[in-house]
């Protein structure tokens, strides 16, 4: 597929998904996939106007979609490249994919993941392997796992299985291009992908530009982490030098040399959508839905907000990429989520260190319906003022402006920390 006379870089580069690889991909990996479902959400239907339809790929074996890759990578292997095992770097979800494949395919896997890595996504790992994963935790990132990820392969004459950066694993992933194709019953106006190293977007734009050309491609992608929106602006791959890990299912810095080509061309564009967006869409399908999804798995669903009355009318598929979600993160979301709404505010208030400061605090300052859901405070005497951490909840945003204005009608002094996030991360 990559043969000519090309150098190994340039045949990277060059390389597309056919659309007969990933059809003859689809029936070497049907065996080990859920027919998961794309249906109509009638929350977000009205919400936004549209026909909104959800691709279901939280309701895999391994709860996302990254089984298509790892078992169509690895089932490609030679016998003497499974007896040497395999090597993975991921957050999570690839991790849990390469650890299903080689409980089925009885090959040894060493699988990287960051120290970050939510419980439940390492629980989930051993489970799927069994006997045959091999899980080593270290690094803060993706992108800082894979180098201990590559010594190890070297080291064990290892097949290393890409997230994303393959054409087995692109392939792989296109599958689900053809799932919501067959499954979709008519034409397509918008599919929206969650983006991080570019493998599933790859996969799928590939199959969508072949089969429905009129269908825009949207790329999905967490603000702290857009290294795919960056590098499509400026022209090239970009490495990013800081990232945020929250949606650990799409946070990497750089992206694949072998994806970055594949999507400048086939994706129309990449929306950016902040971390706060997406715990409010995670508690909003819970609530509204009963459907349980990670951060990547409900980035595309966030990106509706974004899209106004482009999507008025039109058909919309998401695709819902996993569910491997930590219920120990959900204080975290919903704090993110309620920053995000502007629902909770915090500031650092200097009480004067005398009696009855704070009861005049909480009559005249406070609107009927704030509550405090935090308050840190030690008295100093040597000191005429007192600084004490506060945490405000107030019923809607609007409620926001009333109270700072009586903060400041009562001569409050007080520093507002929701806009200074190296402060706000001590809390």
């Amino acid at each position: 597929m990559m043969g000519g006379s090309k150098g190994p870089d340039a045949a990277r580069k060059s390389y597309r998904p056919r659309l007969s690889d990933i059809q003859r991909t689809k029936q070497r990996i049907a065996g080990v996939l859920v027919s998961t479902p794309l249906a109509r959400n009638n929350p977000l239907s009205e919400r936004y106007g549209a026909d909104i339809l959800l691709k279901r790929e939280d309701m895999q074996h391994v709860r996302s979609y990254k089984i298509r890759g790892a078992f169509n990578k690895i089932a490609g292997l030679s016998k003497e490249e499974l007896e040497r095992g395999v090597v993975c770097a991921s957050a999570g979800n690839h991790a849990q994919g390469v650890a299903f494949a080689s409980g089925r395919l009885k090959t040894h896997a060493a699988i990287f993941m960051p120290k970050p890595t939510p419980q439940q996504k390492i629980n989930q790992v051993r489970m799927f392997g069994r006997d045959f994963a091999e899980i080593v935790l270290t690094g803060d990132t993706y992108d800082d796992c894979c180098a201990e990820a590559m010594n190890c392969c070297e080291s064990r004459g290892a097949c290393f299985i890409h997230p994303f950066d393959d054409p087995q694993i692109i392939e792989g992933q296109g599958t689900l291009g053809l799932d919501i194709l067959n499954d979709a019953g008519h034409p397509i106006d918008y599919l929206l992908l969650p983006v991080g190293g570019g493998g599933l977007a790859a996969g799928v734009s590939s199959v969508f530009r072949a089969i429905s050309p009129e269908t825009k491609i949207i790329g999905v992608e967490a603000a702290g982490s857009p290294c795919m929106k960056r590098s499509f602006d400026e022209g090239r791959r970009v490495t990013l030098e800081e990232i945020d890990t929250f949606a650990d299912g799409i946070a990497v810095r750089t992206p694949g040399e072998i994806t970055y080509e594949i999507c400048r061309e086939n994706l129309d564009r990449i929306v950016v959508v902040p971390e706060g967006k997406i715990c409010t869409t995670i508690l909003e399908l819970y609530n509204e839905s009963a459907i349980v999804v990670e951060p990547a798995g409900a980035a595309s669903t966030a990106a509706l907000s974004l899209m106004g009355d482009e999507i008025r009318g039109r058909t919309v598929v998401c695709v819902v990429s996993g569910s491997n979600n930590d219920i120990t993160r959900m204080e975290e979301i919903k704090e993110r989520s309620m920053l995000y709404e502007g629902l909770k505010h915090y500031f650092i208030v200097r009480f004067p260190q005398r009696a009855g400061a704070l009861r005049e605090f909480l009559e005249h300052a406070l609107g009927p319906d704030d509550d405090i859901t935090l308050f840190q405070y030690a008295k100093k005497n040597a000191m005429e003022k007192g600084p004490a951490i506060v945490g405000i909840e107030v019923p809607s945003p609007e409620d926001f402006g009333p109270l700072l204005r009586r903060m400041d009608e009562q001569q409050i002094m007080y520093e507002y920390m929701n806009d200074k996030p190296d402060l706000l991360r001590l809390i």
